[in-house]
């Protein structure tokens, strides 16, 4: 007798609230309580369940009835897949909201913490662009989207240089533009993607531990500085070099541009020697304008 299918369809769900790591909350006929990834407070939808366990079910949105009013469209062209944002459909004074309610519940019924009056969460003014720091993988097996998968045509270039697919060590989704890090962030990321694919460098395979190139990790500051850190998998110095040198000349703005040869199992780079080609402090070039 073949395996039972626990998945369930609940229909004309309403979502009533958020919760961690962009799901949504809903309570399903039979009481119990599900975490759907793709819902927004206040939408009405079916949902298909993906997990069952004793007292929740993991679910996805199939189909919507009402879209709640708390709705925004998402700015980047990458949300839903990426992972890397998890509320860009949600306008932002509602995260604030629902953000202040899980820190209170948690506080209060898990910590079991008597709180004084609690005021407001403040809002940040800015809501894009505000890391310093971001690090995108290479990938010689891009994420493919359903559109493009559906489409039937034949994928020649499948590089990519971006993030991970949430919960796929091995699957990297190639990006345009991320709103996540200021400029020259997107332009450098581009950059070494266009040029690395034009002179053949190879990008890294998980799977089989091969390529050249490995990570590419970007830091800005608020004093102007950026540094650049390449990472590969193997030494290669004609390579190397021919990509590290076109990243400078292409950008003299940046102040730190190092690199590392990385040949272990995992990206981790703490335990390997980084090497830096470029280093030039704000202050210098301030001196020296």
């Amino acid at each position: 007798m073949g395996r039972r299918n626990k998945n369930k369809l609940f229909e004309a769900v309403e979502v009533t609230g958020a919760g961690a790591k962009g799901k949504s909350i809903a309570k399903g006929p039979d009481g119990k309580v599900i975490f759907i990834d793709n819902a927004v407070p206040g939408d009405v939808a079916d949902v298909q369940t993906t997990k069952k366990r004793r007292a929740y079910y993991q679910g996805t949105a199939v189909n919507f009835h009402e879209l709640s009013d708390k709705r925004v469209e998402p700015v980047c062209r990458h949300f839903g897949v990426c992972g890397g944002c998890k509320w860009q459909n949600m306008g932002y004074e509602h995260q604030l909201a629902y953000k202040q309610d899980e820190v209170i519940n948690n506080l209060k019924r898990l910590g079991k913490i008597e709180l004084p009056e609690i005021t407001p969460i403040l809002g940040s003014k800015d809501i894009y662009f505000y890391r310093n720091k971001m690090e995108f993988s290479f990938s010689d097996s891009r994420w493919l989207t359903q559109e493009e998968i559906q489409s039937g045509e034949e994928i020649t270039n499948k590089n990519a240089l971006g993030f991970h697919i949430p919960g796929m060590w091995d699957k990297i989704l190639d990006i345009e533009k991320c709103h996540l890090q200021e400029d020259p962030s997107n332009a450098i990321r581009n950059f070494v993607k266009e040029f690395a694919t034009e002179n053949g460098l190879a990008f890294f395979n998980t799977r089989e531990q091969s390529g050249l190139l490995r990570t590419l990790m970007i830091r800005t500051s608020s004093t102007g500085e950026i540094m650049v850190l390449v990472q590969f998998f193997k030494e290669d110095k004609v390579k190397r070099q021919l990509l590290l040198d076109a990243v400078a000349e292409k950008f003299p703005e940046i102040t730190s541009l190092q690199y590392v040869i990385n040949g272990k199992g995992n990206d981790t780079i703490y335990d390997q020697e980084v090497i830096c080609l470029k280093a030039v402090t704000i202050f210098l070039r301030k001196w020296k304008a």
